[in-house]
């Protein structure tokens, strides 16, 4: 099982890890679109948008759905959620270590304004 989540979650990753699919998958989550819609705002071909989509679709990511001629895609979030909760995890030990260092700047900077003369003091 920990096997299958780790191979699912590397093949998201990989089809996250290029910024011509994110910009698909961010476009997608504004509703259907077509292969050649989804290729459109790229100098790319029919046959490397394709790949494109094959790699969201492998990771889960898309639906693709056959009408007539056209193909269809659509979004499918859910890998999405588990890629989000793995990060999770990090984002958690990030803003932990960051309210570490937030409260040390503090207190230096409480130290420093300590042990500054006063107006019209000497050293």
């Amino acid at each position: 099982m920990v096997e299958l989540q780790a191979a699912q979650l590397d093949t998201v990753f990989h089809a996250l890890g290029d910024a011509t699919r994110r910009q698909m998958l961010r476009e997608l989550a504004n509703g259907e679109r077509t292969v050649g819609q989804l290729a459109e705002p790229f100098a790319i071909s029919l046959a490397a948008a394709s790949k494109h989509i094959k790699a969201l679709e492998n990771a889960g990511l898309i639906r693709r759905e056959v009408r007539g001629r056209t193909h269809h895609c659509r979004l499918a979030p859910g890998p999405l959620a588990s890629a989000h909760e793995w990060l999770s995890f990090y984002e958690r030990f990030w803003t932990e270590r960051l309210d570490v260092l937030e409260r040390l700047l503090l207190e230096e900077q409480a130290r420093d304004q300590s042990t500054e003369p006063k107006e019209g003091e000497d050293r």
